[in-house]
């Protein structure tokens, strides 16, 4: 199962960019221990290089009650996080200081969905 972006996933995720900001949706879902390696990104993520960015964490949330979905469908976290541009993600997934400590992003995860949204309105 796959918890990184492509290069073929960046490439489409910039040719179809509609402009403007985006909200990236992050639906996690930790292997046995993950919590912590996932924790060490998070924070080194949040503290050092999102601002960088002028980027943000909008919500964090462990996931609690599945409402609808089906057996194994439920997700141990949420993370919405907003950049100014979809280019700008890319660049920051390129940046040296991201790069150095993504790989705990993908130790930290057996399953992830990296989803980019678009406002409604």
């Amino acid at each position: 199962m796959a918890v990184d972006p492509s290069g073929d996933g960046l490439k489409r995720f910039l040719a179809e960019d509609p402009g403007g900001p985006v909200v990236m949706l992050n639906l996690l879902r930790f292997r046995e221990g993950g919590e912590k390696s996932y924790a060490r990104y998070s924070k080194t993520v949040g503290e050092l290089i999102l601002g960088r960015y002028d980027s943000e964490v909008l919500y964090y949330g462990k996931g609690s009650t599945a409402l609808v979905a089906e057996d194994g469908q439920a997700w141990d976290a949420v993370l919405l996080v907003r950049y100014p541009s979809r280019e700008v993600f890319a660049r920051m997934v390129a940046d040296p200081d991201f790069q150095a400590v993504a790989h705990f992003r993908s130790e930290a995860l057996s399953e992830a969905v990296l989803q980019a949204t678009v406002p409604l309105t």
